[in-house]
């Protein structure tokens, strides 16, 4: 799913009953582009138990100044409509799904 708005990210993120990975990531970045393809198979095996979004700190930059993001690609982690976590960089896919299946329970 990709947040265009601010309230595209209000409504499928912070009001989102599952637990919502977002990957904030630029087009130009090569390490974005390299977790793209592992945020896309966490999207379809997380799928009805989490919601997995990305935002493109281009298109929508109020929303990484509002969650001071300074490198990417930055992937936070909200439950209940609050950062639980936050994974700056590129990281191993096992990262990625031991905070979701933290979050899961």
């Amino acid at each position: 799913m990709q947040i265009e708005t601010l309230d595209d990210f209000e409504r499928f993120v912070l009001k989102a009953e599952q637990p919502v990975m977002v990957d904030f990531h630029s087009n130009g970045c090569p390490p974005c582009r390299k977790l793209a393809p592992t945020v896309e198979e966490l999207a379809e095996e997380y799928q009805g138990r989490a919601i997995i979004a990305k935002v493109n700190v281009d298109r929508v930059p109020e929303l990484a100044r509002r969650y001071g993001i300074q490198g990417i690609p930055a992937v936070l982690f909200f439950g209940k409509g609050a950062e639980t976590h936050r994974l700056v960089g590129l990281r191993p896919r096992s990262a990625y799904t031991e905070v979701l299946e933290g979050l899961l329970g």
